[in-house]
């Protein structure tokens, strides 16, 4: 009998967990027309099952494991994409044993005799997993946790709500929100402590504004950082004052302020953050995300959800600075881990801040703001030092870039570093909001990746308009340009200062209107684009994003089996139809992680 060396079987016996993953329906659950049903207990079940035993004796006995059939999802209305970008269709899917796509069939093909799992699809449709290519993770997760202010369209209402959660969560030393957003209260200016106070004067209050670049806090707070009318703003930050004194709004790199003071989640609330956060992006069809700016209390979190078996999603992450990056990897970026549910791939940068809070780093001063031209968080040496630090190692940058100056501060470093740097760099400009004209074809230069969040456009193009004024935007949220100029483009959220959901990014990357459908015909519509076009960005281009386009993003053969079925054919569907679209199941790797109920 041949002899078989103990490290590998040692090796073989590590894996069987996984490569029984897709075995599981054969292993638990009696022949059904339909899939087998996963519940909580299913690694439970898989690890102690009698036929796990089985093939750990087989290797040990120097047998080979008896071979499974594959898994068939049948009677589907099939959509996906070509490497072209074209539409395709079928009615069939393979899936093979180690949860990768096997094949795509059509009417005509042969289906499995004896599948290890059926599952009949009933007609309805099935489209690629959705790639969210820039959001927060954990910031999405806390969110879920703490005082949300997103649904709030007054002061008064805020104030009311900051004031139940209060009441409702007695005895808390902080109380900790995000959401909020003074142009929808219709304002003109942002809130004040005072006006804070009038809800929760008792205790430290301190609430993220909606694109988490501002900060509003009450008075207590104020007095537990130690803030007083002499406290300078740190570079890159501006502390708003009324009448000489601090008026309670701390921006971008002033918010570090009162964030030092104010009490970290602990490992326990991390894991459940992270558990809400997951459920929300599976059950809206995420099944992969960049996750843009990853501190190593993030990704312990991450690692922990995989040790224990329970990490679903997908997630590129980008480490919070160079600092964070070292952390975490490191040399060089992490190997994928998890059956390609986790990798540190890259670097998120910070130039400037949001076009909300008047942090975007412009050309011209702002329009509204006679003197203001945003804040650059980042000096030019300091910028290039940044990228050649992560890119000396191999690690992907990706840049923070809102305002006109930003963008083109990026693409000169961009190209003064690409000579240095060579390769496939794949550097990414994140947001790529608000660009003058004359720079947009710099993108294609070297192939920067223009990673961008349609349902931006559809919040902030009145906002957009007061800050800068019409003539000045014929370069914002481009992406008709991009395309045009053969620009790599991912779409994704920027969740939780936008929703994860894709399908309204669809709509809106096809009209340009808002869920209201305003403005009528849509907002510079000569940036429309087509329904494959926005598929391929949130799928094919977000995954290419994040060098990943060849484990996931397209159904084709030997790809991960991440897959959507929905509860309408989006091809035949008005956009407004397609923005209300359900996601009826979510299955990543081949198997189940998201059924509506």
């Amino acid at each position: 009998m041949t002899r078989i060396r103990t490290s590998v079987v040692r090796q073989n016996l590590l894996q069987l967990p996984s490569a029984l993953n897709s075995q599981e329906s054969a292993i638990t659950a009696p022949t059904n027309p339909d899939v087998r049903q996963a519940d909580e207990e299913r690694d439970d079940r898989r690890r102690f099952h009698p036929k796990w035993h089985v093939l750990a004796a087989l290797l040990l006995s120097g047998l080979a494991a008896p071979a499974f059939a594959s898994g068939l999802v049948d009677d589907v209305n099939g959509i996906a994409l070509d490497d072209k970008g074209k539409l395709l269709s079928f009615n069939g899917l393979v899936i093979s044993d180690d949860g990768k796509v096997e094949k795509l069939l059509q009417p005509k093909d042969k289906r499995p005799e004896r599948p290890t799992f059926r599952l009949d699809g009933k007609g309805r449709t099935l489209i690629p997993g959705m790639i969210d290519g820039h959001g927060h993770v954990m910031g999405l997760g806390l969110a879920l946790l703490t005082l949300d202010l997103s649904d709030t369209r007054s002061l008064a209402e805020a104030q009311a709500k900051i004031r139940a959660y209060a009441s409702e969560n007695a005895g808390r030393k902080w109380i900790i929100g995000t959401g909020w957003n003074q142009e929808l209260w219709g304002l003109g200016r942002f809130p004040t402590a005072a006006e804070l106070d009038a809800a929760v004067a008792d205790i430290p209050v301190w609430l993220e504004r909606v694109d988490g670049h501002a900060g509003w806090a009450n008075s207590a707070a104020m007095q537990a950082a130690g803030i007083t009318a002499a406290t300078k703003a740190p570079p890159g930050g501006r502390i708003e004052s009324a009448g000489g004194k601090p008026s309670g709004v701390f921006v971008d790199a002033a918010k570090a302020l009162i964030e030092r003071v104010v009490p970290p989640p602990a490992p326990k609330d991390r894991d459940l953050a992270f558990a809400k956060a997951q459920d929300k992006l599976l059950s809206l069809g995420i099944t992969a995300i960049a996750d843009m700016g990853t501190t190593m209390d993030d990704w312990q979190t991450f690692r922990r959800s995989g040790d224990r078996g329970v990490l679903r999603v997908r997630i590129m992450a980008y480490a919070a600075g160079i600092d964070q990056m070292v952390a975490i990897a490191g040399p060089e970026p992490t190997p994928w881990l998890y059956d390609d549910r986790l990798r540190l791939t890259g670097v998120k940068l910070y130039l400037d801040g949001a076009l909300g809070s008047r942090g975007a780093w412009l050309k011209a001063d702002y329009s509204d703001a006679p003197g203001q031209r945003g804040l650059p968080l980042t000096g030019s040496t300091q910028l290039r030092n940044q990228m050649s630090r992560a890119a000396m190692d191999n690690f992907q940058v990706a840049i923070h870039a809102i305002g006109d100056q930003a963008n083109a501060e990026v693409l000169d470093a961009i190209e003064e570093l690409s000579g240095t740097y060579r390769g496939d760099r794949r550097w990414r400009i994140e947001h790529a909001q608000i660009v003058d004209p004359v720079d947009l074809p710099r993108f294609a230069t070297h192939g920067t990746i223009a990673s961008m969040q349609p349902v931006h456009e559809a919040s902030d193009w009145r906002m957009a308009l007061a800050r800068m004024g019409e003539a000045r935007l014929q370069g914002a949220y481009a992406w008709r340009t991009m395309l045009d100029n053969k620009v790599p483009l991912a779409f994704g959220s920027d969740v939780p200062v936008e929703s994860a959901n894709p399908f309204p990014g669809l709509a809106v990357a096809m009209t340009r209107e808002d869920a209201k459908g305003e403005p009528f015909g849509g907002w510079m519509p000569q940036q429309r684009i087509r329904l494959e076009e926005a598929l391929a960005a949130f799928t094919r281009g977000a995954a290419y994003a994040g060098f990943a386009e060849q484990r996931f993003g397209a159904l084709a053969p030997g790809q991960q089996a991440d897959f959507l079925l929905i509860d309408r054919d989006i091809t035949l569907a008005r956009p407004t139809e397609i923005r209300e679209t359900q996601v009826l199941e979510t299955w990543v790797g081949g198997q189940r992680a998201y059924v509506r109920r």
